[in-house]
């Protein structure tokens, strides 16, 4: 008699692969985009400073957080069966591969192509005779004023250095022939990248736009000049040097009395975390690293020597200064969804959404029907109560400009802005403020959770009664990320969802413990028991020999449980497609465990960043968007929520073009082997070549 047992063998850490390692594989992914010759020239320079900014966050959350484990003498085993001294020596290993691929790819590729394109990055040393006069005069007017020479001796204990500083290294000698050490900072507040031309990284008086670009690194000019901060020595070395600092910032919430005030004396302690990370160049000589190894509390293996440049995140400079539109990728314009289209006055919005519910999916829709739905909540007389959360709205944000107008004209509004979304905390505390002295009530978010959905909730007289119109949706409430971001959202008036969006911020605001929800996923309360519910379903249905398919788009699997289930759901015969943008713990294609599984990561022009979650349910089938990846943090650790889509129209064009597209994709793809390695796809001969992302666009222009 067959056993329906589930196996036990499927905890075996050969079938996991590490979260960390699996991060630094999508890093590599990013990496492969700079390298491509198909991106346009400054979009690859884009990719490279990508790289750089994920690798700087990588270690500063990452790395620091398996150091303390380190350090506090854990020696617990992963999945996949390594240690936290495991792990580091092997995430060292693999980022000192990455970043001698990435400063390759500047030197070797980039930069001579950049050259020829007509954007001239040059060395000091390179410089002609009048660009170097124009690079010193540059030093004389702007930069030496702003210096700050900090000498390392007893009267001067070794200073303080910030959290991704770029500094200078300098070892002076005085008339006696006493060598002593100082360190000068690299201001960040001038452009690393010097323009030597008034025109270069900007445009003409008369508006043109130069072909010929030039730019000087800021270290090197310093460099060149530095004896000007040390007159009467002499400069026997100076070597540039780059830190990197844990900036995980603990929130002791329970003991914390004030939230916001905790907050932000932990921003304050992020820039004096542990040394994570130093980044110098190769012809450092040994008794300068030693010096600064000891002074910064390092060991050996923290140290990266790099061939070329530090702090590659500094190329953003280049892409966003230099107005080269023939370099860049075809400016698109996003579509209105038709729904949307022809509205006569602001509360015409009420009456689309009333009609059926509206789906739109960003960047190839515009984020104005968000903005537009605000706007008329906030002006439309008949709108009672606003209550929306905020995880990251970013600078200017015409959704706060929405909400603080919705207040002022005597609506009430509540919103729930969350503090403790990383990097993003001092922002969100400066809007918490703002929102606070212009009358909204403000929810700084739960203890021991972060409160990571996406939803706004409008209610509205209408009759003797009232109508909930809400907003649901995969990405923040970001008008600048969402040109930027792949994601989805629905609008709906769904009495069963309005009801379930008033308990949700019952919850938020109050102390509601409310654990039923008619339509909506919410974790932690039912989001988890509801998916594997519906995973075990499509297990059910393999057994019983009837249509059984999973197709789940995510940015992350990392969960163990869920792996473990969807490995189950292979055996049993399920098809899996797995659309996994970064991290995916899970290994496809192994035989007698994933080989119904495949697994694509899509990297492209536009992050993909939407959660979709489809159930193939023998034909009837089921469809839920949200804000969840399948991640402990997400699933039982965050505030998020999962919501279905049920118009039947909708649920096809998700599942036959949306999805299919990305499963076609064999431009922007890439497929994971057996072993956990990735490789691009490419179209056969007789294939058609599908670029995911380019397709989307083409389906909106028409």
């Amino acid at each position: 008699m067959e056993s329906n047992a589930p196996d036990t063998t499927l905890t075996l850490p050969e079938f996991f692969i590490n979260r960390e390692l699996s991060l630094l594989d999508f890093q590599k992914r990013v990496l492969e985009e700079a390298y491509d010759e198909n991106n346009p020239l400054l979009e690859r320079v884009k990719f490279l400073a990508i790289f750089g900014s994920n690798m700087d966050e990588f270690f500063m959350v990452r790395v620091s957080g398996i150091r303390k484990q380190v350090e506090a003498g854990i020696a617990d085993r992963t999945s996949d069966g390594l240690t936290p001294r495991e792990l580091l020596a092997a995430i060292r290993k693999r980022a000192h591969e990455l970043y001698a691929d990435a400063q390759a790819c500047y030197q070797k590729k980039l930069l001579p192509r950049l050259d020829k394109a007509g954007i001239h990055i040059i060395d000091y040393a390179k410089l002609s005779k009048v660009q170097k006069e124009r690079a010193d005069s540059y030093f004389d007017e702007i930069v030496f004023p702003v210096l700050t020479p900090l000498a390392l001796d007893p009267g001067h204990p070794f200073p303080h250095i910030s959290n991704l500083s770029l500094n200078l290294a300098v070892v002076i000698r005085d008339k006696k022939g006493n060598e002593k050490f100082a360190r000068v900072k690299v201001p960040d507040t001038l452009p690393r990248l010097v323009p030597i031309k008034k025109s270069s990284g900007g445009v003409r008086r008369d508006g043109t736009i130069p072909y010929h670009h030039y730019f000087v690194w800021l270290e090197q000019i310093i460099m060149a000049n530095v004896g000007r901060l040390f007159p009467g020595m002499q400069v026997v070395a100076v070597h540039p040097f780059r830190i990197v600092r844990d900036a995980d910032i603990e929130i002791q919430e329970l003991e914390a009395d004030d939230l916001l005030e905790s907050m932000q004396q932990n921003i304050r302690k992020r820039r004096f975390g542990l040394v994570v990370k130093m980044a110098i160049n190769e012809s450092m000589p040994a008794e300068i690293r030693d010096i600064l190894v000891e002074n910064l509390e390092v060991t050996a293996s923290d140290v990266y020597v790099l061939s070329s440049h530090l702090g590659l995140a500094s190329l953003w400079q280049i892409y966003n200064s230099v107005e080269r539109y023939e370099l860049k990728y075809e400016q698109y314009k996003p579509g209105i969804p038709a729904s949307f289209r022809n509205l006569t006055q602001p509360s015409d919005v009420f009456d689309a959404i009333r009609h059926e519910n509206v789906l739109i999916h960003h960047p190839y829709d515009s984020f104005a029907p968000v903005v537009d739905f605000l706007i008329a909540a906030a002006r439309d007389p008949q709108v009672l109560a606003i209550k929306q959360t905020l995880y990251r709205v970013g600078k200017n944000s015409p959704v706060v400009d929405a909400l603080l107008e919705a207040s002022e004209r005597g609506k009430q509004v509540a919103v729930l802005v969350e503090l403790k979304a990383r990097f993003d905390e001092e922002s969100n505390i400066g809007w918490a403020r703002k929102l606070e002295q212009a009358g909204v009530h403000v929810v700084y978010g739960l203890v021991g959770l972060k409160t990571h959905s996406k939803i706004a909730l409008v209610v509205r007289q209408e009759g003797e009664g009232i109508r909930r119109y809400i907003h649901l949706a995969t990405g923040n409430y970001n008008a600048v990320t969402s040109q930027l971001y792949e994601d989805y959202g629905m609008f709906t008036s769904d009495e069963a969802i309005g009801r379930d969006a008033t308990d949700l911020f019952n919850y938020l605001t109050g102390y509601s413990t409310k654990q039923d929800y008619q339509k909506l996923l919410v974790a932690p309360v039912n989001l988890r028991s509801r998916l594997q519910e519906l995973v075990q379903r499509e297990i059910e249905h393999a057994r019983q020999g009837r249509e059984a398919r999973l197709i789940f788009k995510t940015n992350s699997l990392v969960d163990t449980k869920f792996i473990k289930l969807l490995y189950e759901a292979s055996q049993a015969g399920v098809k899996v497609d797995l659309l996994v943008r970064g991290i995916c713990c899970l290994k496809a294609g192994l035989p007698g465990v994933s080989e119904n599984i495949r697994v694509k990561s899509i990297v492209g022009r536009y992050l993909e960043h939407s959660r979709i979650y489809y159930f193939q349910n023998d034909g009837k089938e089921e469809l839920y968007m949200g804000s969840a990846d399948l991640m402990p943090r997400n699933l039982d650790h965050r505030v998020e929520v999962v919501f279905p889509i049920e118009d039947n129209r909708q649920v096809r064009h998700i599942r036959d073009i949306a999805l299919e597209t990305y499963l076609r994709d064999n431009l922007r793809a890439r497929v994971m082997l057996p072993d956990g390695s990735y490789k691009r796809l490419k179209p056969g001969e007789k294939d058609q070549p599908v670029d995911s992302q380019q397709a989307f666009m083409q389906m909106t222009r028409k």
